[in-house]
């Protein structure tokens, strides 16, 4: 077989099947159940035309008919196979190709950091085409202020997650930060304003001097904070605002990883 053959073969699709996941797709998006005009208006089909797929998807039990309304809602199938998605799901595996591509696309570190015992923790790094040569690998611990990463928890988790932070940060405040509690408040405070205006945290030159940082979290599909990517680059390469290039393209990239893990705004 020819490679052009070879190509097409693999590319072969049923339009049907991609037709009718239409439908299946808009009632994964909305949190109400929809009539069939609703339905068929949303996946941009006829009534007439969407109705045999839903009757199909019924049999197969991915979609329920409320008897009474007549309203279409995802069925016990697509509930199985959903669970059987997010079971399966690796937050860490879903970043790492993201944060990569991430990394090429804009050239510049990108770092993967979960919440661990001693707070947020690089897991990952990929480096740009001109290496940083920071102290940072897998396993280094970020300061919880101070840092893009470390902010980036601080805005997004568990207010209980924080407390417990806060608390340790306090019982090492005479020998590194000398921070009152009042001040660690507002300090808090005023990581999470800014990232509610800006749905990123950043830290311009420090803690490593002439590099800047953007970090975004990442969210689960209950909408917790599961990992924060974090970019960063050299000052005089690496804009800190926050409508730069890069920004949007970790925006883009931490966005696409909450989606990979069934994540939806609102």
């Amino acid at each position: 077989m020819a490679d052009g053959e070879t190509r097409q073969a693999q590319q072969r699709s049923v339009q049907s099947v991609e037709v009718g996941g239409r439908l299946l797709l808009v009632l994964a998006q909305r949190p109400v159940p929809m009539t069939l005009k609703e339905l068929a208006a949303l996946a941009d089909l006829s009534p007439s035309r969407a109705h045999p797929y839903l009757v199909s998807f019924a049999r197969l039990g991915f979609v329920l008919q409320d008897p009474q309304s007549g309203k279409y809602a995802p069925g016990p199938a697509a509930l199985q196979l959903g669970l059987s998605c997010l079971h399966q799901s690796d937050p860490i595996a879903s970043a790492n190709e993201v944060a990569r591509a991430l990394a090429e696309r804009i050239d510049s570190a990108v770092a993967v950091a979960v919440w661990a015992n001693f707070g947020p923790t690089v897991v990952r790094l990929f480096e740009g085409s001109q290496p940083l040569h920071v102290n940072m690998r897998a396993g280094t611990v970020m300061a919880l202020f101070g840092t893009a990463t470390g902010e980036a928890f601080a805005a997004t988790l568990p207010p209980q997650e924080i407390e417990r932070a806060l608390s340790a940060l306090a019982g090492e405040r005479a020998n590194r930060h000398r921070l009152t509690d009042s001040q660690l408040s507002r300090q808090l405070q005023q990581v999470r304003t800014e990232f509610e205006q800006q749905g990123l945290t950043r830290a311009l030159g420090r803690p490593i001097p002439n590099v800047n940082a953007l970090s975004a979290p990442v969210r689960d599909h209950e909408g917790h904070t599961v990992l924060v990517l974090t970019a960063m680059g050299h000052e005089q390469d690496f804009p800190p605002d926050w409508d730069s290039p890069q920004a949007q393209a970790l925006r883009e990239a931490a966005d696409e990883v909450s989606r990979r893990l069934g994540y939806h705004p609102g």
